[in-house]
């Protein structure tokens, strides 16, 4: 095979590993702020639900918890599992993704000063819009350096779907290397993931400069 098909080839990879990478990030980013108000709820049941899946999506491995997912409605219920392989993915990386999130956004909610939120009240605020108009910028604000690692790490995790016979980048790197003796496809493969994460870190870059209120 060519180097030529192979770049075809792991380009065609390259979109699948897009894909999962683009909509676990939009479902896992939301998702972790709904984690986030059920981890600080004062309803303890809720809270302590919330906390123990935060706990085990943080306590056990990616992998591990694709593979539960995948297989997991076929033991339990005989579900045919035939279309539902892209499915488990992203239900896996978005709940996985989103505990991490909901304690990143915890620590960045936790920073702001109490005294915000009493000059909120004396200004007439309710709940809602303090938090929107006041805590939510500047928790995006301080929380970015560690959502940007996050992501990052995100792009390498989408090589982890492999583990339930979804054909991404590094999936097909791994066919064709079997099959045609050489590491040449990983190498590819791993410049792709370096550009896609320098571009990813580029981006979360100038958001951090955008949110500078102070330059």
């Amino acid at each position: 095979m060519s180097f030529q098909v192979m770049l075809e080839q792991l380009t065609i990879g390259f979109g699948s590993t897009l894909m999962i990478f683009c909509l676990t990030l939009l479902f896992s980013l939301p998702l972790g702020l709904v984690v986030y108000f059920g981890r600080v709820c004062r309803f303890k049941p809720l809270s302590l639900l919330v906390k123990c899946y935060i706990s085990i999506m943080r306590g056990t491995p990616l992998m591990l918890q694709l593979l539960l997912w995948y297989f997991g409605p076929f033991y339990l219920w005989g579900m045919n599992i035939g279309g539902y392989k892209f499915t488990a993915i992203i239900l896996g990386c978005s709940l996985n993704y989103a505990a991490y999130f909901a304690e990143i956004y915890r620590s960045g909610i936790g920073s702001i000063p109490a005294g915000q939120y009493e000059a909120a009240q004396l200004l007439g605020y309710n709940r809602q819009q303090t938090f929107f108009k006041i805590v939510l910028p500047q928790m995006v604000k301080i929380v970015l350096p560690s959502v940007t690692n996050e992501v990052i790490t995100l792009v390498k995790d989408t090589s982890l779907v492999y583990s339930v016979s979804y054909i991404e980048m590094f999936a097909r790197a791994k066919q064709i290397a079997a099959a045609e003796t050489t590491v040449m496809p990983f190498m590819i493969a791993g410049v792709f993931y370096y550009i896609f994460n320098f571009v990813v870190a580029w981006i979360m870059e100038w958001f951090e400069k955008k949110m500078n209120y102070y330059h």
